[in-house]
């Protein structure tokens, strides 16, 4: 097939840009330089559209549609950033805040962490609705490593890095809706799972859901960045 057939011309943010074929919207915004919040998007990893931070508007549809899984096509016209998108956004983060027990100050991650960045970011001062503080546990029986679920975002990073970069597939997801949580293996202690031990899935949570206990009380940076790396090591072999 012809490359010119292959390329899209559409709008975003009143921005005339082209794309290839397939692409997403957010792939394309941000080869443009234009900024989609994301949280459970991660580049070098498949896109599920869990946390609906990357929410657009499309011309000519009521609908708003996740900027991670959408694809283009000609003539489209997006918009990422207004009034009713922030209000949808802000919306999101206090779910996810009031969802589970999010308490920054006291969060290994504080500082480093994308759930609490995007809430400065959308001017998210206070939580309007009830939290539901649910009683989860923290696993530390790992010997590297801890999860605490009360930090979890359920953004499945952990789960795909998991299988699609390391291959191991010990991450996973039991239960549905407000039920739902991370877990290894058959719902077996981390300690007590087939773990590869390699951090992969550490290095890309969002929040301080997963976290090196040799890092704790101290300054905890991850480095999710080494993802497209490897795909692309892997791709050159």
């Amino acid at each position: 097939m012809n490359d010119a057939v292959e390329v899209k011309t559409l709008i975003i943010d009143e921005q005339e840009v082209s794309a290839r074929r397939g692409q997403t919207i957010l792939e394309v915004a941000r080869e443009n330089g234009i900024q989609i919040p994301t949280l459970c998007s991660l580049d070098g990893l498949s896109s599920v559209g869990a946390c609906r931070m990357c929410l657009v508007e499309i011309k000519g549809s009521n609908k708003l549609l996740p900027a991670c899984v959408a694809t283009v096509y000609e003539g489209m016209e997006v918009t990422t950033n207004s009034e009713r998108l922030q209000k949808y956004r802000r919306n999101i983060l206090e779910l996810l805040f009031a969802e589970r027990n999010h308490i920054c100050s006291v969060c290994v991650s504080n500082g480093h962490c994308e759930l609490q960045t995007l809430g400065q970011q959308h001017g998210l001062t206070h939580v309007r609705l009830p939290y539901r503080n649910p009683d989860l546990h923290v696993d530390a029986s790992h010997e590297r490593f801890t999860v605490d679920h009360n930090r979890c975002v359920l953004c499945t990073r952990c789960v795909r890095v998991c299988a699609e970069i390391e291959g191991a597939h010990i991450w996973d997801v039991k239960g549905r809706g407000i039920d739902s949580i991370v877990i290894t293996d058959l719902n077996q202690p981390w300690g007590e799972s087939a773990c590869t031990r390699c951090g992969k899935c550490v290095q890309v949570c969002p929040t301080g859901a997963l976290f090196d206990k040799s890092k704790v009380g101290a300054d905890h940076p991850k480095y999710p960045d080494f993802l497209p790396f490897l795909n692309m090591m892997r791709e050159a072999q």
